[in-house]
């Protein structure tokens, strides 16, 4: 049986060598059909006919799939160590090129938007095929673009603005390292290895960990601080004045295709149902034998059994093996970005912090990057992960404009993998060891739905109070509410978590982001009790939904399948599963 060893990933799929003769070749092919596409300008008229118009979607595709494999390979570099001058470089050189290739392709999104009357967009939209979707949603873009030559310099300007911003914003906090005392004994960790420690048994343990964390922001959140005040207002000139979005977080929204009806009920149950969380950590204090859990407790693992750790090979395994009982299909996928060496797994200074999937190309196997620590937590990462390949892969017969799927249903197919596994898990152990496990599975629903809806509240609030002139504090302050919000009495929070909005990425990478987890894992929960209802027979109607990618509307592909996103009792369906898990803990501890 294969072994499955922890590791660095193999990019030389991509990318050889940056600074070889052959990397440079792949650079002369994309100018090659930079040149050869602009040269197509002159076909762009109403009447282009449906052969010259698809040759031109053709070649914009090939395009776009050079381009990712080059800048794919830099961004992947640069996650791997953060530190490295060279990759530092790298990156910011086919940054500079995408914005280059962006501008002088500009022009068919220009004309494809504005210039061209809805009669014969129509007739090309019907005759697209899979790329209807991807033409229509362009359309849709259409009120919100502005002139090529101001979208030329907005797209330069990002350069050095906004994407510099961010990258200034990695550079400091991946250099992090915390140096704290734990059983008396001094020792420098980095992030990821820190964020162990908040799962400690231990609850001075825990507490010195998010001491540790919180203090080393506190002191960098002047300039982390002003950093994000810059993106916010950034976000609000060029999208609310400039462009004309209704909101901050409608141009999210509409980036996902998702109407702002969804993402407002979504949210408002999200809130509503904060009690059921509430009643999980009131019992979760009980379990613990404390008086009252304090927000340095909230992920404490249950102290009557003991934290099972993993190597390897066996996690990755046990993954393969869940995803083989729902589908053998979906458990090949998966498979395949380990034999391919595209997994980066090991935990190093300078390497990016958390986990991802990058999907460089529907012709290229996905790349998953996790740092493996052993714990229980790292195999549903792990899952997680492998459930982001798993839906670029059923996708890959689908063109690069539309083989990824909208970020709310993106999130899918990575919480159903968790859930077929924690499913597979809680089916082999006793009562005690179940109690355990559902308390970490309570502990992710929590982490993955209601905070993340509660961390989208929040940028609600900040950007609005940023717009008006908050000063960094006033943010801090409006974090605290939303924290006050979330738990009410159940828990005691101090009041140095008020910074704690600057240690999410999300917040400086992509604004009104974190949704996505709470559609995803609640959108995940309703398919996972249809499967319970249907068995096996559900598989094929789930590989269907996966395999769409962006081809597909989501209300209108979800609609097909009886979902309705826009309902509140939908999403309150999903928190009646949460609230049984609650109940089931309850009845096990009593």
């Amino acid at each position: 049986m294969t072994l499955f060893k922890q590791g660095c990933w193999n990019l030389s799929e991509l990318v050889t060598d940056p600074k070889g003769t052959a990397f440079r070749k792949q650079l002369k092919e994309i100018e090659a059909k930079v040149r050869n596409f602009e040269k197509m300008k002159k076909n762009l008229k109403p009447n282009i006919s449906i052969q010259k118009f698809t040759h031109l979607l053709h070649g914009l595709e090939e395009i776009s799939e050079k381009f990712n494999v080059v800048s794919g390979y830099a961004s992947l570099e640069y996650s791997a160590d953060t530190q490295s001058d060279e990759a530092t470089t790298l990156l910011s050189r086919m940054t500079k090129l995408g914005s280059q290739i962006e501008n002088r392709t500009l022009f068919f999104d220009q004309w494809w938007k504005k210039q061209i009357d809805q009669k014969n967009a129509d007739r090309l939209i019907k005759s697209s095929g899979e790329l209807a979707e991807f033409l229509r949603f362009k359309r849709l873009l259409a009120k919100y673009s502005l002139s090529e030559s101001e979208e030329k310099i907005i797209n330069t300007l990002d350069v050095t603005g906004s994407t510099a911003l961010v990258k200034l914003y990695d550079k400091i906090t991946n250099a992090f390292q915390f140096v704290v005392k734990i059983d008396g004994k001094m020792k420098k960790y980095n992030r990821e290895e820190l964020s162990l420690l908040v799962r400690n048994p231990k609850s001075k343990t825990r507490e010195i960990a998010y001491k540790a964390l919180l203090s080393q922001y506190d002191k960098q959140k002047g300039v982390l601080g002003e950093i994000y005040q810059n993106l916010v207002q950034n976000w609000k000139d060029e999208s609310i004045e400039i462009r004309g979005y209704f909101s901050p977080i409608s141009v999210r929204n509409i980036a996902n295709d998702i109407d702002d009806k969804p993402v407002g009920a979504l949210l408002s149950v999200c809130k509503n149902n904060a009690w059921v969380f509430q009643k999980f950590f009131l019992q979760k204090t009980k379990m613990l034998g404390m008086k009252k859990l304090r927000r340095y407790d909230i992920y404490a693992p249950s102290l009557k059994v003991k934290q099972r750790s993993y190597k390897y090979d066996q996690p990755v395994k046990m993954v393969l093996q869940t995803l083989n009982g729902f589908s053998p299909t979906l458990s090949e996928f998966a498979k395949k970005v380990f034999i391919q060496n595209h997994v980066d797994s090991s935990i190093r200074h300078g390497k990016r912090s958390g986990a991802f999937c990058s999907t460089i190309s529907p012709k290229i196997t996905p790349y998953v990057m996790v740092n493996f620590k052993g714990k229980s937590t790292d195999v549903f990462t792990l899952a997680h992960e492998l459930g982001h390949a798993i839906h670029s892969i059923a996708a890959s017969d689908k063109s690069i404009f539309v083989t990824e799927a909208p970020l709310p249903l993106a999130e899918t197919a990575s919480t159903f993998s968790e859930m077929l596994l924690f499913d597979e898990i809680l089916s082999k152990v006793t009562d005690e060891e179940k109690k355990s496990i559902l308390v970490e599975h309570i502990d992710d629903l929590y982490s993955t739905i209601s905070r993340q809806a509660f961390f989208t509240l929040f940028e609600i609030s900040a950007h609005k109070k940023i717009g008006d002139g908050a000063t960094v504090e006033d943010i801090s302050k409006e974090y605290m509410k939303t924290l006050k919000d979330q738990f009410a009495d159940s828990i005691n929070i101090t009041e140095n978590f008020g910074v704690e909005w600057s240690c999410i990425p999300h917040f400086y990478h992509s604004p009104f982001y974190c949704y996505s987890y709470s559609f995803g894992n609640l959108l995940a929960l309703s398919f996972f009790q249809r499967y319970k209802k249907e068995g096996k027979s559900f598989a094929p109607t789930y590989i269907k939904i996966l395999s769409a990618g962006g081809s597909e509307k989501p209300e209108t592909l979800l609609k097909e399948h009886g979902i309705d996103i826009s309902s509140q009792k939908f999403w309150q369906d999903g928190f009646e599963y949460i609230k049984n898990q609650v109940n089931t803990l309850v009845k096990l501890d009593n």
